[in-house]
């Protein structure tokens, strides 16, 4: 098998059934040996007490049936039993058929006597050697008037708890081998379920490492490889949407660098081109020459514009640039951006109205980054407005600080609406022949420095842009 985990898991749990089942079987046969001997010897003490006591009875003169019970002792009991009297002298048969002088009793065996004729009721093994087979010996005394005469000890060879400890093993030999057969088809279903998410997983991290970023796991379950597997999910759907974000990124740089040749190449080619005719002295009329010089200084204002507002989107797009945050009053900014922008705005014979509150709006942000916001979003709106139209700037106080500038123009297409924020997008008019494309842009990151939110509305009479600042933003 090419699954390493799934062999080794297999190789574990069969180590792992064998040894349970060895040491199952071995604690089994112990205690079910123990057992069976226990029963046994107390068979036996019951069987002993009951002689003792039946030949106590003889000895307080019921003496005539005493030859007879000793005769058929053996049969009744079942047993190999012996009577032995306080000389140590055995004076009943059992089983062998033969007398047995106390001669041939072993010395390790006449301790179980001595217990006996002390009172006690006791068993032991030492008898085994004269039986000629391993046997349990229970010996129970003999008494007559409170004094012990005599020894009941009753044999039972130990042949029949072997063979039935014997069958005891067989039978669980059988049980562990059928156990472990269905163990180990459980254990195969286990670790194949344990393994395939893992393969799955395997498989989903190689597509992730090739590139392949769509790829899913399928993997669905409330464990640590559930949870690994959400994880590996989760990788997948942030690589897939880093990789979108940097085709798009991708795009973006190249349409920048597109329009940022485009918008330098332009003025450069006309710069150029007046000065080589002013060079080749093509041109000696001193009015032209001052109209070329006019318009070559036009061509590097511009230039000049265009790259301080990208200078300013880079500065303003570094996480590292950091605003001149203090209390600012929003009143007093309206009030400043309007007098700037009221001297190209009475050009065009456009009247700014303002409608502000009464009370001061605070709010903590960059004094001049805001009052540039509001002069870009007015010069807009004086650019798009046609003559002896009226521009509103309003400030309400509700629950956030809301400022909308709305001119009377020629409004915004539903195609353009959407870009109008995005570098270098320019609606094509007149009015809009010297504008880069980036004065939206601009306001765009300078509200998002300042956590507050910008939207636009328009129609074809009319444009709104509103600018919402928080008020907690104090």
């Amino acid at each position: 098998m090419k699954n390493k985990i799934f062999v080794k898991l297999m190789a574990i749990f069969a180590v792992v059934l064998v040894l349970f089942s060895t040491v199952l079987g071995g604690v089994f046969i112990m205690l079910f040996r123990l057992h069976t001997l226990e029963i046994n010897r107390k068979l036996m003490e019951q069987k002993a007490v009951s002689i003792a006591d039946t030949i106590s009875s003889f000895q307080e003169g019921n003496a005539g049936g005493y030859g007879a019970y000793t005769r058929f002792l053996d049969e009744l009991a079942m047993a190999e039993v012996w009577i032995i009297d306080k000389d140590m002298n055995i004076s009943a048969k059992g089983l062998h058929k033969h007398w047995i002088n106390h001669t041939d009793i072993p010395e390790n065996a006449e301790q179980i006597l001595s217990e006996v004729f002390s009172g006690k009721i006791t068993y032991g093994q030492e008898f085994s050697g004269l039986l000629d087979a391993s046997s349990i010996t229970v010996g129970a005394p003999i008494r007559y008037k409170e004094k012990v005469v005599g020894a009941v000890l009753v044999h039972s060879p130990t042949d029949g708890i072997t063979q039935a400890v014997s069958q005891g093993l067989i039978t669980v030999v059988i049980s562990s081998a059928a156990a472990l057969f269905v163990a180990g088809l459980v254990a195969t279903l286990v670790s194949y379920r344990f393994t395939k998410p893992l393969s799955q997983m395997k498989d989903t991290a190689v597509a992730l490492s090739k590139g392949e970023y769509s790829v899913k796991t399928n993997v669905s379950s409330q464990d640590e490889i559930g949870q690994l597997a959400q994880v590996l999910d989760s990788l997948s759907f942030r690589l897939k949407e880093a990789e979108e974000n940097r085709e798009n990124l991708d795009k973006v740089r190249e349409a920048f660098v597109a329009n940022i040749s485009h918008e330098l190449r332009t003025p450069v080619a006309v710069i150029r081109g007046s000065l080589e005719l002013l060079l080749d002295n093509t041109v000696n009329n001193p009015a032209e020459i001052l109209e070329y010089h006019q318009q070559m200084f036009s061509e590097i204002k511009h230039l000049e514009r265009l790259v301080n507002d990208l200078l300013e989107l880079s500065r303003l797009q570094d996480p590292g640039f950091n605003l001149q945050m203090q209390e600012v009053n929003l009143c007093d900014v309206v009030k400043d951006s309007v007098r700037s922008v009221r001297t190209a705005a009475q050009a065009k014979e456009i009247l700014i109205e303002t409608v502000l509150p009464d009370c001061e709006i605070l709010v903590s942000g960059d004094y001049d980054r805001i009052r540039q916001l509001i002069i870009i979003l007015l010069d807009n709106a004086v650019k798009f407005s046609d003559k002896n139209k009226i521009i509103l700037v309003s400030l309400t106080c509700d629950d956030s600080y809301k400022l909308t500038i709305t001119d009377r123009g020629k409004g915004i297409s539903a195609q353009d609406l959407p870009h109008i924020f995005d570098r270098f997008h320019k609606i094509n008019s007149y009015e809009n022949k010297e504008g880069a494309g980036l004065g939206l842009a601009i306001a765009k990151e300078i509200v998002k420095r300042h956590g507050a939110e910008i939207t636009v509305e328009s129609d074809d009479s009319e444009t709104s842009f509103c600018v919402v600042f928080p008020k907690h933003n104090v």
